[in-house]
């Protein structure tokens, strides 16, 4: 295998943003891909194998192509850089970038960040209702809220309902001091942080007021007609099959409405079907309907929250393996007692 060397060129005032601090991102690189690189007046130079050192240029630019644009160049950025380049799909990183939906009050993009993501912005704005299915971190609800916003905004909407069910994460919290809204608050919380990191709380309070926006739990949503609105369902995996039902039943003319869940944090009693579960089954053959699916690959927090996702998942599917086997032997052993 020939070592070949190539040179890429680093705008000064980019140094600072691709290469990470004390060149952290430049280390990460070195180490996934096992090239050498040597950074001196304002040049890159990249030594290594023929065609991991096109994989470490083609990820360089693109990060450079990201600070260019007025991004910040944080390890996920790298993290997917280095997996599109694995999979020859480096070119789609800013391809995704392009994509801004809207900005938040204090003058941020919001974008997608990976192609799951794209593929979900892209069938929320092909379909009526779509389901975005993944675990925590992948953006499911934030997304969903910037596209809501805009619509709102650009008038395509005549307001935003955003529910979800009012059910305790797996502990039980006893009485609650306060009105009926002092008891829900703490349930819709992670929506309207949502809300005011896009929106503003001025802005949020003064449409609230007139009734263009609304907050709240999914039992209110029963004997509605949701006409001209746009609808998010958070946290779908808590309602059972009648809630589900009764919500995708609500909606009207002019309507479009994401459903979000993550089927690994249930919080229903055991045993309760999911109405998301049902749901997904019931309908995945309605061609209006949208299912995306995002992953570990998808998630957008801090990488140890992708290696936890990524963990999770391995391990339950070790025991959802184990668990068959142990069915299958036991099936074995009662035919065996027959016979």
């Amino acid at each position: 295998m020939s070592i070949i060397e190539t040179i890429i060129d680093v705008p000064t005032e980019h140094q600072r943003n691709v290469f990470g601090q004390f060149d952290v991102f430049v280390k990460k690189i070195e180490r996934t891909l096992r090239v050498t690189m040597i950074a001196r007046d304002g040049e890159l130079k990249i030594i290594g194998p023929q065609g991991t050192v096109g994989k470490a240029k083609s990820v360089f630019n693109n990060l450079i192509e990201l600070s260019k644009r007025g991004n910040l160049i944080m390890e996920q950025n790298v993290d997917y850089a280095l997996s599109l380049a694995f999979s020859d799909q480096d070119d789609q990183i800013l391809e995704i970038d392009k994509d801004i939906i809207c900005r938040t009050i204090n003058g941020k993009p919001v974008k997608p960040k990976t192609l799951g993501q794209k593929h979900y912005i892209d069938q929320i704005r092909e379909k009526m209702i779509v389901f975005g299915v993944g675990p925590a971190g992948t953006g499911k609800t934030y997304l969903a809220m910037a596209m809501a916003i805009q619509a709102f905004k650009d008038g395509k909407v005549g307001r935003i309902i955003l529910t979800r069910p009012a059910i305790e994460a797996g502990e039980k919290l006893g009485f609650l001091p306060g009105d009926l809204q002092s008891k829900i608050d703490p349930y819709l919380r992670p929506l309207y942080d949502a809300l005011y990191q896009i929106m503003g709380p001025d802005s949020f309070l003064h449409n609230s007021e007139k009734g263009l926006i609304e907050v709240a739990p999914l039992a209110y949503m029963r004997g509605r007609t949701l006409d001209n609105a746009y609808i998010i369902l958070d946290e779908a995996q808590n309602t059972t099959p009648a809630q589900m039902k009764m919500f995708l039943t609500r909606i009207g003319f002019g309507s479009k409405v994401v459903v979000t869940g993550d089927m690994t944090q249930k919080d229903l009693t055991a045993g309760q079907a999911s109405g998301l579960d049902v749901a997904l089954k019931v309908l995945k053959n309605v061609e209006e309907i949208g299912v995306v699916h995002l992953d570990h690959k998808d998630v957008v927090r801090h990488p140890l929250v992708q290696k936890i996702v990524q963990a999770y998942d391995e391990y339950e599917k070790k025991t959802q393996s184990y668990k068959q086997k142990a069915v299958s032997v036991k099936k074995t052993g009662s035919k065996q007692k027959e016979e």
